[in-house]
This record gives structure tokens, sequence and C-alpha cells, in this order.
């Protein structure tokens, strides 16, 4: 499971609890056991690669204010909160875990118009066309860790496309280099226009790596236009 996720470019900081096992099986990644016990044994929140301090000058080329705008795989990231302290007020969070969505149904309870919604990003309990945006960090990295990942990648692209407006935007905060995640990105199926950006890894010491032959100094950032025409 490590070789494979290593080629698939999962990368990112454990959480402290995690750190005397830092080469955890990363199958588990795709495993809904697996998030529900770590979001019990280790509330505290955490964020895959990147805070919003990094992505903002990103996502604000391509993310309104008035957007209404959906986080998959959200977990207890902080992301959502940073971006509602700078105007963002219409986000969805979904994630596969009842347990963290319970906590941060109630930590956030006082934010009109951030809410928290348990779903499976492979199967989404929402209308067609209901998204500006959809944001993504690292939730189709560790979908790419688990059993059937092509499948399972496939089948959430496929719900992100359906849910996104005509014109709406995924973006994907990725470690996986773009010749390894375009190919899920660039498929005909879904018409996207796909800009890549990059931003500077924060600085995590020896625990920002779980690939012992990672190279990259950057995060990227995939940008995936619905409706827009290529040159």
């Amino acid at each position: 499971a490590q070789a494979v996720c290593a080629q698939e470019g999962l990368i990112a900081p454990l959480p402290s609890l995690a750190l005397t096992r830092k080469f955890e099986n990363m199958a588990q990644y795709g495993k809904l056991e697996y998030w529900e016990e770590r979001y019990t044994r280790d509330p505290e929140p955490f964020d895959w690669y990147q805070r919003w301090a990094g992505l903002k000058d990103t996502f604000v080329q391509f993310i309104q204010p008035s957007h209404n705008i959906m986080l998959v795989g959200c977990g207890n990231s902080r992301l959502s909160e940073e971006m509602y302290e700078e105007g963002y007020h219409n986000i969805t969070n979904i994630d596969i875990s009842q347990t963290v969505i319970k906590a941060m149904q109630e930590k956030y309870r006082d934010k009109p118009g951030m809410t928290y919604k348990q779903m499976d990003s492979r199967a989404l309990e929402l209308p067609d066309g209901t998204f500006n945006v959809v944001i993504d960090k690292a939730q189709l990295d560790a979908i790419l860790c688990g059993e059937g990942s092509t499948h399972n990648a496939q089948k959430m692209l496929t719900e992100v496309s359906r849910v996104l407006n005509p014109t709406g935007v995924y973006i994907a905060v990725s470690h996986g280099q773009p010749s390894y995640r375009l190919t899920y990105l660039q498929r005909p199926e879904f018409g996207w226009t796909v800009k890549t950006f990059t931003v500077q890894k924060p600085m995590m010491g020896m625990t920002a790596s779980l690939s012992a032959d990672d190279k990259d100094s950057v995060h990227y950032i995939y940008v995936c236009i619905k409706g827009e025409v290529a040159p």
C-alpha cells in the first residue's frame, strides 16, 4: 500500500498521535472505519497539506464570496472557518465520518451558512448543479490509496461534476504530480479545462513526507473549470 500511495503522490504530515507510526498503512485512508477511529482518538483540528493562507492567492482567482461552495472530505480542517472569516458564508462541508461531522456541527453551530453533512463523496445526496465551487484538499489523494482506487476516484469525480453548475469549478489540492493526476481530471466525459498551479509546502520538518523518494517542494492545485472551451 505504501508503494501505491507513494506512486499516487499521497504525502502529508501526520497528527501527533501518529508520529510514532510514521509509515502507517496508508491503504486505510480509503476505509470509513479508519476515519471514525482516527477522529474519535484525535479530535484536534488537522489540515492536510495547506491552510487557507497558502491557498488564498490561487483560490481567490476562482471563488467569490457570493458563491455556493462545497468542501468535500472536510474532516476537522480549519479551511472553511478561515474562509468564513474572510467573507465566504455559504459553505457546505461533507465527510463520510459521522463522528467528525457531529463534532464540527457543534463547533460551528453559531456560523449561519456553514453546514456539515455526513455523506459519501462517491454518492452525493445533493441536487445537480448546486455549487459554483467544489474544494478538495487531499480527498482524491486519500481515495487513490484505498482499494478499488481508480473506480472510486471516477465515481467521486463524476459526482463532483454532477453537483457543479454549468460553469462551476472543482479545485483539488494534491501532492500528486500532473503525470499522475491529469489522467483522472482530463477525462472527456467531464469536459473540464484543467489549470495547474503550485504552492510551496509549509516547513514541517521531518514529518512532512510519507514518501521516501519525495523530490517536490510544492503541492499542486488543480483548477478544473466546467464549460470553458479550451484555447
